[in-house]
């Protein structure tokens, strides 16, 4: 039993050399990019310094970093002093009295105590020479780090763009999902 190798045509070759090229499009469509994805959820002191040390950490180490603030997130995008009651519903008032103005009231998650534990942090902070919540957003911006302001959430707690940092970009899921598939890291906090 004998068999015939035939030798590809130049056809064959440009076939066989275009389904490459799309199956490596396709390799570097799913492929993850020197990126880092942050959810911003919580409005809680300590999470958001958590937040805040990740991605500027992912920022110094050369990652494109984009932050998506959510729902309670969103009381670290607030400009200080510029929320209104005026315009707001009953409800969007109430969410507005029982959320943080801005990051300088904002709780710790655990052992709050009215406000006491926040405090403490902030002291114990300063005295080991930690930078605080203020200045690692301000370093954040520095590096070049992106922050989103979900408009979901804007919509649903009654938060206005006037009451946002003026840096801060608006977007859905859609933003953040766009960010995140093909982020090397993607956290939830």
């Amino acid at each position: 039993m004998s068999t015939t190798i035939t030798e590809p045509t130049t056809t064959d070759l440009v076939r066989q050399i275009e389904h490459l090229r799309r199956e490596i499009a396709e390799l570097r469509e799913r492929s993850p990019e020197d990126k880092a994805a942050i959810i911003v959820f919580s409005g809680d002191l300590d999470r958001l310094l958590a937040s805040l040390v990740l991605a500027t950490g992912a920022a110094t180490a050369g990652l494109q970093t984009t932050m998506f603030f959510t729902f309670w997130g969103l009381s670290a995008l607030k400009k200080k002093g510029a929320g209104s009651l005026s315009g707001k519903s009953l409800k969007e008032k109430m969410f507005a009295l029982m959320t943080p103005k801005s990051t300088e009231s904002m709780g710790v998650s655990n052992l709050n105590f009215l406000g006491v534990g926040a405090t403490m942090l902030r002291t114990m902070m300063k005295e080991k020479n930690v930078t605080s919540v203020e200045e690692m957003m301000a370093l954040a911006r520095e590096l070049g780090v992106k922050m989103i302001a979900c408009t979901m959430s804007m919509d649903v707690m009654g938060i206005e763009r006037r009451e946002l940092a003026d840096d801060v970009e608006l977007g859905g899921v859609a933003a953040f999902m766009a960010e995140a598939a093909h982020a090397r890291v993607s956290l939830f906090l």
